[in-house]
Parts: structure tokens; sequence; C-alpha cells
């Protein structure tokens, strides 16, 4: 892997919440490539938000290195708002992101803080309300929206801003199923953009659908990081982070086990993938 393709490179970061040696991060590294999907999976307290946290410059880590696009992180005034241009983060609970009057003045604020001017600001506002399909409600008090509807305008807040990184922590966590598919879509819009989205989930069947590469955290380090299939094959892994086998390659097993399917087909992604191969039998 070429240096340039690295666009995320952390170094054996360590952060404590409370100055002592009860690290959140103890010793955490990874590479992350130019453009890719990383679900980041593991039990929770095991240091996935405080990494993301970390990558938005909201954290500091005690020691190591942290780098984005080949750049060393500087954390001072002029470096951090360098940084949220470039990392945006989209975070479990939107009421923790959201606090303007209106849908239009939240999206507005994070354009004009980082120095757009009013209409340049204006129009990248009206360009994301339209790409996410928020047109409907855009004039509406922030806290009158449903949960999904919160969900999609932190998104906005995060998209108007043209990051090179989004980071959906925990994307799915208390939207019903229509808003999921809703926030669903909108994650893989911007991976066919090109952006590189990072997202922290305990769906493992989503995981396994979406993610070009799964980093796997324990106890505040990167156990393991590698393909969906090269995770979940690892018994050993699942069981120490409390994660499963996915639905689709346990049946997929099962029925290769029976003599049913070939053990040479390519493990599939998703039940319809599988449906696929049982069609023909």
């Amino acid at each position: 892997m070429n240096e340039k393709d690295i666009i995320i490179r952390a170094e054996d970061l360590r952060f404590s919440y409370d100055d002592t040696k009860n690290y959140s991060l103890n010793g955490f590294s990874i590479e992350i490539e130019r453009g890719s999907r990383v679900a980041f999976m593991g039990a929770n307290g095991g240091g996935k938000s405080t990494f993301f946290l970390c990558l938005n410059g909201i954290n500091r880590p005690a020691s190591g290195r942290l780098y984005i696009d080949g750049r060393e992180v500087d954390y001072s005034k002029r470096g951090l708002l360098e940084l949220r241009k470039k990392v945006g983060i989209v975070f479990q609970d939107p009421d923790n992101q959201l606090f303007s009057a209106s849908v239009y003045q939240e999206i507005s604020f994070g354009a004009l803080n980082i120095g757009m001017s009013e209409e340049s600001a204006r129009k990248a506002v009206d360009q994301v309300i339209t790409t996410l399909e928020i047109t409907p409600f855009r004039e509406k008090p922030t806290h009158s929206l449903s949960g999904g509807q919160k969900k999609q305008v932190s998104v906005a807040d995060v998209l108007v801003m043209d990051p090179e990184i989004i980071i959906f922590d925990e994307p799915a966590a208390s939207l019903d199923p229509k808003h999921t598919k809703i926030v669903r879509r909108i994650i893989d819009m911007l991976s066919e953009r090109g952006i590189t989205v990072l997202i922290s989930t305990h769906d493992v069947n989503y995981a396994m659908r979406w993610a070009d590469k799964i980093a796997v955290v324990h106890r505040g380090k990167v156990a393991a990081f590698g393909d969906p299939e090269e995770i979940f094959r690892r018994p050993d892994l699942l069981e120490q982070t409390n994660l499963e086998k996915p639905a689709a390659m346990e049946l997929f097993d099962s029925l290769v086990s029976k003599g049913l399917l070939n053990p040479e087909l390519k493990v599939p992604k998703n039940l319809e993938e599988l449906e696929k191969y049982i069609e023909i039998l």
C-alpha cells in the first residue's frame, strides 16, 4: 500500500478521561486507506467512540501520533479548524449535535464557522438539503423533528463542510426501520463519492454486507483489522468481543457442511447472495 493511499494513521495512541493509567485507548494503532468503508466493532467501552473523538480533535491523545492525510494532527485553534474541515462526525444521539433554532440555521452554522462566505454557504446548504431530501422540514425548529429527521440533519451538518472523512457513531441507534434505510442509503451515497466512511456498529449482518474492512476494538486496542470474511472466520475473536457470525455466513457454512453447496463458492455477503446459490441447486 502506497503512503499516499493512507488517509488515517494512528500510532500507539493512549487516552484517559481521568488522567490516570486507566486508558480508554491503550496503544491504539491502525492505518485506513483513502475512500474505504470501515466498520468498527466490539463491546461497548472498548474505545471505538474515544478514537472517533480523537479523529475529530475533540479528544487529544496523551501520547502517540495521529496523522490525517499524511499530516500529524495540529491541536492549535487553526489546526483544529482545518481538521474539522477534513473530518466530520455524526454522533449517536443527534441531540448532542443540534443546537440551532431551525434546520436551515443549523446546517448553515457549520459552513459559516469554517469561513465560507454567506453566498457560498447558502449554495452549499441548499445543495445538501436537496441531496439529503430534507427540504420539507428545512424551516422547522430542530427540537420538533423526529429522531430519524434529526439524524438526517446531523449528517447535513457534516456534509455541508465537504469533508474527506465522515464518521458515524452507531448510525442506526434508536431509529425505526424506515429511517435506518434512509441513513444507510446516505452512507452508501457518501461512499460512492469517494469519501472515507467509518462507522461503529454491533450489527454483524450490516458490517458483512457494507464494509471493506472491519476493525475489532477491544480494551483500547485494535484486536484485529481485516476483510469481513477474515474477521468473522475467527471464533476466538468473536467470543472475546461479544460478536457473532453473520447469518448469511452461518447458513452458507451449514449448507456446505451438508454437501449442498460447493465450498469453493465465494462466501455470500448477505442472504440475497445466498439465495442465488440456493436457486441453482
